[in-house]
């Protein structure tokens, strides 16, 4: 007993100290006055804790799973979890065979494990998730638990090559939505009613408990597919995700996460593949996005949520990662309340007719936020619809989205970026006059097939060195 607290006082202060030297990167890199943001982006993932697990196995069919894809299996897998849990930890495996079941809900030191044939199905049966504490457009609510959820767990994993299927289409979580591209029709409940979406902001907007505000059935809140809530030292490896309900993988307030190696298939509406949300330090590369919506959206809560968690989502790194269909590859925004800062994006692809940006970020004066310190290089663009770069503080789609929250955009750079077919704009950047989009930077990015070169709207301090656009070299804009 007393070794196994000496180890649990080595991790702690281990920890500490892997946190004590990303905070003084990400201090540093906030204010702006580091001379290589990349050197401080490298401290970040050396730094980056690792998952660990017993080397202890837990087969979910000596469980009572059956591999049948009809058979409810949600009680032999939390047994197998509960039962690795207790034992210390160790992996729960999925073995080749398809596998029905409603939520999966994790627990600390516990690496859920596909075998490469191993396919889950999730059930489309909202009954099947039972109500808990989640978060639904960056705004936090108790509604139907994501398909794989962990709430307050440290050193936890979902791995392998097998495949989560969400069988979401639009005769069921899709047409929820209220869209008819996803089979919505006239007289068809959906977010869109006005007892659901709506209620739900203004619940927050009134400072209504998270706790009072109960949605599920009746509500048509689609579930996250798998979500990390109040986490740390997280793990995503190899799998493959298909047919989500709503946003895709979506860590809320955890911090240490790697994302590695992971294809995401799905073409839903919503169905974004990445959402860090109020997170720190998050790595997500060697990954694969074909989405409905944005690849990657980096989030900091809506509104008044937003203002109240207060969070900030910082030192985001994307590395090596490909992005095809989308709305946008690497997107900040819309629910940016708290801000986000630190964001590094490097080595990927992006390429698709229908990817409609590369970079883009987000928000509007209902929304606010600080968005700084954003640097990407080493970016292959095929084909884009609208442009490489939307720096945007007028967005809205809901409606009104005007308040008294000026947003602010700063320090944002792209390096070493070639563009096959640059869409409508290389940029597109609109600010306030009281707070203008500022110091953008463009070096080494050469841009060919664009309609305009740009379009700047208050925009302060935008520089373009060694650019090109349909082969001719931009000059820096003079203030």
């Amino acid at each position: 007993m007393i070794q196994n607290k000496l180890i649990r006082l080595k991790c702690i202060v281990s920890l500490t100290a892997a946190a004590l030297m990303v905070m003084s990167c990400a201090q540093k890199t906030s204010s702006g006055s580091s001379s290589n943001p990349w050197k401080e982006m490298d401290l970040v993932v050396k730094t980056l804790p690792k998952t660990n697990f017993q080397d202890k196995n837990y087969n979910i069919n000596d469980f009572g799973a059956v591999a049948d894809g009809k058979t409810l299996n949600t009680e032999a897998f939390q047994k197998a979890i509960k039962q690795c849990a207790a034992n210390g930890g160790g992996k729960v495996i999925v073995p080749n065979g398809k596998y029905l079941t409603g939520s999966i809900h994790l627990e600390s030191n516990v690496n859920l494990h596909l075998e490469d044939n191993a396919e889950i199905l999730f059930s489309i049966n909202p009954k099947d998730y039972p109500i808990v504490h989640t978060s639904w457009e960056g705004t936090e609510l108790m509604n139907y638990s994501p398909l794989i959820y962990a709430k307050n767990k440290t050193n936890v994993a979902v791995t392998g090559k097998g495949t989560l299927n969400g069988q979401a289409n639009n005769t069921n979580w899709w047409i929820w939505s209220g869209a008819k591209s996803y089979g919505w029709k006239k007289g068809v409940p959906s977010q869109n009613d006005p007892t659901n979406r709506e209620v739900l902001v203004d619940m927050a907007e009134r400072g209504i408990p998270v706790s009072e505000r109960i949605f599920g059935e009746g509500r048509y809140l689609r579930p996250n597919f798998i979500e990390f809530m109040d986490c740390n030292t997280v793990l995503v490896k190899d799998i493959k995700v298909i047919n989500s309900p709503f946003w895709i993988l979506h860590p809320i307030r955890t911090n240490n996460m790697i994302i590695d190696g992971v294809r995401v298939n799905s073409h839903g509406p919503n169905n974004d593949g990445c959402d860090p949300e109020y997170s720190q330090n998050v790595l997500i590369k060697n990954c694969t996005f074909n989405t409905g919506d944005d690849c990657i959206a980096i989030k900091a809560g809506r509104d008044a949520d937003g203002r109240r968690v207060a969070i900030p989502s910082k030192n985001i790194i994307v590395q090596n990662c490909k992005m095809i269909d989308g709305h946008g590859g690497v997107v900040i925004g819309s629910e940016i309340s708290a801000g986000v800062n630190n964001v590094f994006v490097e080595n990927c692809v992006m390429d698709s007719p229908n990817l409609d940006r590369a970079i883009r970020i987000k928000t509007n004066s209902r929304r606010g936020g600080i968005i700084e310190n954003i640097y990407v290089r080493n970016l292959e663009v095929g084909t884009v619809k609208e442009c490489v770069l939307k720096l945007n503080m007028f967005y809205n789609v809901y409606g009104s989205q005007t308040g008294n929250f000026i947003p602010v955009i700063r320090n944002v750079s792209l390096e070493n970026v070639t563009v096959k077919n640059g869409g409508k704009y290389s940029v597109w950047a609109e600010g306030y006059k009281e707070s203008p989009v500022e110091n953008i930077t463009l070096k080494n990015v050469k841009i060919q097939k664009v309609d305009s070169v740009y379009l700047l709207k208050n925009v302060k301090n935008i520089n373009f060195i060694n650019t090109y656009i349909n082969e001719k070299k931009v000059e820096t804009i003079k203030n």
